[in-house]
């Protein structure tokens, strides 16, 4: 079981750092991929982001397991590997790093639906107890840090501890929801923002009539997702009004 320290190091060789190229403070938003990996939605909402004047870090969950893209895509959508709660150590041990990191003020931890998955399975948890996260060492300090979480059409069915555990931590949080979503469906989405509100998360939606992964370029080779710019530009000055208000 790796420690924070352990975890950080074997993901920052795989980690992509965009925004200007200076030493000052910016908020900085972490991304994680879906179960397909990084694609195209996610390099270029980084490049967004960094043109709102953030700074941006993606983060690649599969390269550091030494596991193949096509290969760990079959085994994360499946549910047979890398479950959000495993993977949210990930998350944790990313934010351990940019703490320290002088030219961070703040962050926003942006995920999508796998990725989405691990935070919110981050949230739910206490952080005091070795093996939390799957680190022997975990902490919440970390989590100070986070000023908000976007969550694009998150996993929120079987196995995704928020469908009945409480959040532990609570930030401002903005939820992307896909009214024709085959793997969160509208019912299982909607059902998870009551449970949130009710334990009080300042939690965001935004309804989108499209399917999972509407943002994804070629998604339309699947028979049950399709790209839609239209619903894309909507989400995005979703997300710029949502981090404006913690910009430093």
């Amino acid at each position: 079981m790796d420690t924070l320290q352990q975890r950080f190091d074997r993901l920052w060789p795989h980690v992509t750092v965009l925004g200007a190229p200076d030493a000052a403070p910016r908020l900085t938003v972490v991304l994680f991929h879906g179960c397909g990996g990084i694609g195209r939605n996610i390099t270029l909402f980084a490049d967004y982001a960094v043109s709102l004047g953030l700074r941006a870090v993606i983060v690649d969950s599969y390269a550091p397991r030494g596991v193949k893209r096509r290969m760990a895509a079959f085994l994360a959508c499946n549910g047979l590997w890398l479950r959000g709660y495993q993977r949210s150590g990930d998350v944790l041990a990313l934010l351990w790093g940019l703490s320290q990191r002088s030219e961070v003020s703040g962050t926003v931890l942006a995920g999508w639906s796998h990725g989405a998955w691990a935070i919110m399975d981050l949230m739910t948890q206490s952080l005091t107890r070795p093996g939390e996260a799957r680190l022997s060492d975990p902490i919440s300090e970390p989590l100070k840090q986070v000023r908000g979480l976007f969550l694009m059409y998150p996993y929120v069915n079987f196995l995704a501890r928020s469908t009945d555990r409480a959040w532990r931590t609570q930030v401002p949080t903005m939820m992307v929801i896909a009214l024709k979503d085959h793997l969160a469906r509208f019912g299982l989405s909607l059902k998870a923002v009551r449970r949130l509100r009710a334990q009080g998360v300042p939690l965001e939606t935004v309804v989108v009539d499209s399917t999972h992964a509407f943002d994804e370029l070629g998604a339309d080779r699947f028979g049950f997702m399709k790209y839609d710019p239209q619903s894309v530009s909507t989400v995005r000055a979703a997300f710029a009004d949502f981090v404006r208000k913690f910009k430093t």
